[in-house]
């Protein structure tokens, strides 16, 4: 059934997506950027932490969580130092859209199911 934290968590995970959305935005834009290093969004694995960690107890716990935008400096692509690859962006950016459908769909399940107990006759 409906509770808080699933729909914190999906909120959550709405907010990361939308985030990932604009730093993707953002790589492609910068394509042909001499020395631009690509930025990606951590988030799934720190809430995956965070619902795993037992003493933070629940609501809390997922409260705290926020995505990191995270700089690749680790790589160079060009002679020019960007790292941008448009190929694995654009994949990035379908599996991206794919996750935030789901959530959407969770999310409207999850208040459906809400509308339902709410307007039902007893």
């Amino acid at each position: 059934m409906f509770n808080e934290i699933s729909l914190k968590v999906l909120e959550k995970g709405l907010n990361a997506a939308s985030l990932r959305q604009n730093v993707i935005s953002n790589n492609l834009a910068n394509i042909d950027t001499p020395g631009f290093k690509k930025s990606d969004v951590r988030f799934e694995d720190l809430l995956a932490a965070s619902l795993d960690d037992k003493t933070a107890g629940g609501q809390n716990s997922v409260d705290s969580v926020q995505p990191l935008v995270q700089v690749d400096q680790s790589t160079t692509l060009r002679s020019d130092g960007n790292n941008v690859d448009v190929d694995q962006e654009m994949t990035t950016m379908a599996k991206n859209e794919l996750y935030y459908d789901s959530l959407v769909r969770e999310l409207s399940s999850q208040l459906g199911i809400l509308r339902m107990v709410i307007t039902e006759k007893p």
